[in-house]
């Protein structure tokens, strides 16, 4: 699968853990950085790119990590076509894509532990959008709200 991820400082080591985890497992992973740990930096520098890789098909999902992962969910959702979650949980972490195609899912390093966070993105990755009806109806609400 086509991957991509972004971190700020507060992300950055579990985005460095993470994408090495990724590409053993075989998966194209793109990074979008922080490519040095910066604590002056901001998440939206590196999540918005990665939520327009997204929202374009350049990647097929996204991991995006801040350190609470509110502030990378927040800009994520700021983009056309992106369906951004904030995820402590496994239900979460499928069910998110299950009944509702979300295509990026937001981690707090301070949050979740790494072993979690890991357990985290392979429910993520593994999940399937279901199709069902009353699924792609609320999708369907959700982007025209998007384009008023």
């Amino acid at each position: 699968m086509r991957i991509g991820i972004a971190a700020d400082h507060g992300g950055f080591a579990m985005k460095e853990r993470l994408t090495a985890a990724l590409r053993e497992e075989g998966h194209e992973v793109r990074d979008f950085g922080a490519f040095a740990l910066d604590p002056a930096d901001d998440y939206p520098d590196f999540v918005i790119p990665l939520a327009r890789d997204v929202a374009s098909g350049a990647v097929e999902r996204g991991i995006a990590l801040c350190s609470s992962g509110v502030g990378a969910s927040i800009a994520a959702n700021k983009i056309s076509g992106v369906r951004a979650a904030l995820i402590h949980d496994i239900y979460s972490a499928h069910q998110g894509v299950e009944d509702d195609d979300m295509n990026i899912i937001c981690l707090g390093s301070l949050v979740v532990g790494y072993a979690e966070a890991r357990e985290l993105v392979v429910a993520f990755l593994k999940a399937r959008f279901s199709g069902a009806e009353r699924h792609r109806r609320r999708i369907a609400k959700v982007v025209a709200l998007e384009r008023q």
